[in-house]
């Protein structure tokens, strides 16, 4: 079950699970680069963050997957940019770590495909990566979608 759900801050698919999480009143956090400084600006905040030493966002990528359970990658299509950085850093700490690409997926098959392995490796603490908005403009309504299905199946039984 899933007690805490962390991303980077960035626009995008970032944000749209911190939001779930405040939604659904699950504890969010996670690391973002000294500033707080987002793609559109300083991060808001509502947005209960810690901020790495440097302006690096790899670094903020990195602390993230160390400092979860596991990591879903959502995505439209392959993952570049600081997506395929955060699946090298999974593999480099040997964190549980699940692309989903919403090409090839529904969003309903997803989230289902995503409970069964938040379920499966015990996932507590879920770090939430993907595209920043400028990247993809569907990731943040995506990721929104994708994340409610699974905490309402997580929490109620039902992604519906």
């Amino acid at each position: 079950m899933i007690h805490k759900i962390i991303s980077g801050g960035q626009t995008g698919a970032d944000q749209a699970a911190l939001d779930v999480a405040i939604e659904f009143g699950v504890p969010h956090g996670g690391w973002v680069p000294r500033g707080r400084m987002t793609e559109a600006g300083r991060l808001p905040g509502k947005y209960v963050m810690q901020e790495t030493t440097s302006i690096s966002y790899t670094e903020r990528t990195e602390v993230n997957v160390v400092d979860s359970d596991g990591t879903v990658i959502l995505s439209y299509g392959k993952l570049t940019g600081g997506s395929a950085f955060t699946l090298d850093m999974a593999a480099k700490h040997r964190k549980p770590c699940f692309h989903i690409d919403l090409e090839s997926l529904d969003v309903s098959k997803a989230a289902e495909a995503v409970i069964n392995w938040v379920g499966a490796r015990e996932i507590k603490v879920l770090n939430v990566a993907g595209p920043r908005a400028s990247e993809d403009p569907r990731i943040y309504e995506a990721t929104r979608n994708l994340l409610t299905l699974v905490l309402r199946g997580l929490f109620f039984g039902k992604a519906e």
